[in-house]
């Protein structure tokens, strides 16, 4: 018997259930001329839930932000930490001045950033060759 599956099938049901009564909630509250725009992953027990001022820019930014978490959790724990920090890192940047002009600090940061992608990808290159 499979203990596990029967514990899953569980939070699976009860994450869905959660999930619809979510959408009976958010039908009220459209009732009351309040937007809302419910997104899911039920697979992954995800729900994000947008407000009418929600753009895309800031939506992007706040998806970086998981990517920024992910690497800061990561960092030197992974061999591929180092390209996901600074490529969000340079994301980060680019989405912060998306309406605006990059400083020359800004373009230096990135440059940076580029320099470390390089470095970052020759040492995993030259680990994939020797384990070749």
């Amino acid at each position: 018997m499979y203990v596990g599956g029967t514990s899953e099938t569980a939070n699976m049901t009860n994450f869905k259930n959660f999930y619809n009564d979510l959408l009976d909630l958010a039908k009220k509250y459209e009732l009351q001329n309040t937007p809302l725009k419910i997104e899911n992953d039920l697979e992954n027990d995800i729900i994000k839930i947008f407000g009418e001022k929600i753009t895309s820019i800031s939506r992007a930014r706040n998806g970086l932000n998981d990517v920024v978490e992910l690497a800061y959790a990561t960092a030197e724990h992974h061999p591929y930490w180092n390209l996901l920090y600074n490529c969000s890192e340079i994301a980060s940047s680019v989405l912060e001045k998306w309406t605006e002009s990059l400083s020359n600090d800004d373009l230096s940061d990135i440059e940076w950033s580029i320099k470390e992608l390089n470095q970052s990808l020759e040492k995993i290159k030259n680990k994939n060759s020797t384990n070749s």
